[in-house]
């Protein structure tokens, strides 16, 4: 697999909550970087870490949380940049909006990934 094909892999298996796929797919040492001020932000190490945050955002949504669009894969070397959109709803606070997930690809795996929002603001409120 490209590694185009391993980041639509990754959104199709983060779409449907495919824990295998995921877990085939990201690095065990993967290093994870949360945007914004909140209680998900920073920088987390090993999927050791990076699941049960995870598993939080999903608790925290009511499993509302969601990549609703992921419509443009762009490659350069091991990274590929992938323009999305997610949304979520909790206890009354609506999520919507566009982000970019950039993915570090190496021997096959996910070995990074940085989140972007384009309302950090909105998120980190929702986040709380």
């Amino acid at each position: 697999m490209n590694h185009i094909d391993i980041a639509r892999t990754y959104i199709k298996a983060v779409q449907t909550g495919d824990q295998t796929t995921l877990g085939a797919i990201i690095s065990p040492d993967v290093i994870w970087h949360q945007p914004g001020n909140n209680q998900f932000s920073g920088t987390h190490r090993s999927m050791a870490n990076v699941g049960p945050m995870l598993g939080r955002m999903m608790e925290v949504s009511k499993g509302t949380f969601a990549i609703t669009r992921a419509d443009h894969y762009m490659a350069n070397g091991h990274w590929v940049a992938i323009a999305i959109e997610f949304a979520g709803e909790r206890d009354g606070i609506k999520l919507k909006q566009p982000g970019v997930d950039l993915i570090r690809i190496e021997g096959g795996k996910i070995v990074e990934v940085r989140l972007f929002s384009s309302d950090q603001a909105q998120e980190d409120t929702f986040w709380g």
